[in-house]
């Protein structure tokens, strides 16, 4: 290939731990595009939640310095995203995000000629996802007529009905997405090489995998009572109510649901590749934007921590030019595809490329010694949990703190704002459950060295500035546990 056609697959939410090379029999295409290319099975993402996870993927830079992350949900225009630097070279660039966080309105659409959102049957500026929340028909006629003229009347209402009454229950966009880029697979014309880029949402809650899928990974009967089961995070962390082991475990089930519903999707995908000649000049990555925790560590979701259940995450690339090899025992980060990508097409670049903090993962003259990843500001804030959960527990409180964390192959240590530290022994304990910062206090000072080292080796975003969201944004980012 002169110039590879490249495609991203983010499965947002998805942890290493149950996906490729953990468990292949639960999704085949990544295990086949596995054995064709190279898995990554020491992959670190540089954040525990979507939008400074992607921010990183985007622009190959740490949630300080590119600064989008809790107390700025916004990529700033002063970074140079993938998108953007293949468009510069002559590439077509095509998006499609079934997450809120990944929109125009965070930031994240520049550099694509096109960009799809799969909640919408026709494309528009107007979100009317606020109807599908309200529960009562008369407030759903009241809630359409205050925003019926708010942009095209017809696209309004033929997106309102589309997001009320066609879209599945069981498909959280994926079939959509896949749907979409098959479209526009077939109808591109010319012959630029193009990049691609798409976030599936599916494993993220509310987990609702197509009950033929879910059965596979639950208990004979009990599909009924797995989906009656509360998937409300922020509610789970202010104590307003509570969720047992067997809960816990048919939640576990409908998420291993997703990932295999996910995994056909992405087969689907390479299908609308090679259907229109393009499988071979494609180099496709697929990874996980960051984990999830179903009762881990006493959490449920993605937010207040920065446990490996959050951080190691799926990366596999198919295409030429990939060594095996690599991917059974070097350390690497998600931030390290924006250089990678780079080089692989080749694409000269110099301000992207002066940017970057990744190392290439074609470039394999000096392992990495570590990786490192930041929770820069708690999402939602307490001031948000307050207003949206009036008195909350005192024991909340604690998660209003930044994270920082450095892994080697082993070790992890954490600390936090507020003076904690943690030290686990990763290769004897890769589940993080024995603390030994109190037994090795010299281990510790070391790695809080290594930190600040790191730490102090680069520039960093001025922090703050609220993002203005829409009404429609904050009740997506709502049900999916962000506000």
């Amino acid at each position: 290939m002169d110039q590879p056609n490249i495609a991203v697959v983010v499965m947002d939410t998805a942890r290493a731990t149950d996906t490729v090379p953990a468990d292949p029999s639960l999704t085949p295409t990544l295990a086949e595009l596995a054995d064709e290319g190279v898995a990554y099975e020491r992959a670190f993402t540089s954040a525990p939640w979507t939008l400074p996870s992607h921010a990183s993927l985007f622009t190959g830079t740490y949630s300080s310095r590119h600064g989008a992350h809790g107390d700025h949900t916004y990529l700033e225009e002063e970074w140079t995203t993938l998108a953007e630097a293949f468009s510069a070279a002559g590439y077509e660039t095509v998006g499609v995000s079934s997450n809120t966080w990944l929109t125009e309105e965070f930031g994240f659409a520049r550099g694509f000629e096109s960009f799809y959102r799969t909640w919408q049957f026709i494309q528009s500026g107007t979100d009317l996802g606020e109807l599908t929340r309200i529960k009562h028909s008369s407030g759903k006629v009241d809630a359409f007529l205050s925003r019926l003229l708010d942009g095209n009347p017809l696209v309004n209402g033929v997106n309102a009905f589309y997001d009320q009454f066609i879209r599945g229950t069981d498909d959280d966009g994926a079939e959509r997405a896949t749907s979409m880029l098959a479209d526009w697979l077939g109808e591109r014309e010319g012959d630029r090489p193009f990049f691609c880029f798409a976030n599936y949402i599916e494993p993220h809650v509310e987990y609702s995998p197509p009950r033929e899928v879910a059965e596979r990974f639950l208990p004979e009967g009990s599909y009924e009572t797995a989906r009656e089961i509360r998937q409300q995070p922020r509610a789970y962390d202010v104590d307003e109510y509570d969720l047992t082991e067997t809960e816990f475990s048919l939640l576990r089930g409908l998420y291993r649901g997703e990932l295999a519903y996910l995994d056909s999707q992405i087969a689907s995908l390479r299908e609308a590749l090679i259907e229109a000649g393009e499988w071979e000049d494609t180099v496709l990555v697929v990874c996980g934007d960051h984990g999830e925790n179903i009762g881990d560590h006493g959490f449920f979701g993605h937010q207040y921590n920065v446990y490996d259940t959050l951080l190691h995450v799926p990366l596999i690339v198919h295409g030429e030019g990939f060594d095996p090899a690599a991917g059974e025992d070097e350390l690497v980060q998600l931030l390290d595809l924006f250089p990678t990508l780079l080089d692989v097409a080749d694409l000269d670049a110099p301000a992207a490329r002066e940017q970057a903090q990744g190392r290439s993962l074609l470039e394999r003259d000096e392992p990495r010694e570590a990786v490192f990843a930041e929770y820069v500001a708690p999402q939602p804030s307490m001031e948000q949990l307050e207003e949206r959960f009036g008195e909350i527990p005192e024991a909340v409180y604690e998660y209003d703190r930044s994270l920082r964390a450095i892994r080697t192959d082993d070790y992890k240590y954490l600390r936090a704002s507020d003076g904690l530290q943690e030290l686990y022994d990763v290769k004897r304990d890769p589940q993080e459950t024995v603390d030994l910062a109190d037994d090795e206090p010299a281990l510790v000072e070391e790695f809080d060295d290594r930190l600040d080292a790191w730490v102090d080796s680069f520039e960093h975003a001025d922090g703050g500035g609220e993002v203005e969201m829409t009404d429609a944004t904050k009740g997506r980012l709502r049900d999916l546990g962000y506000l």
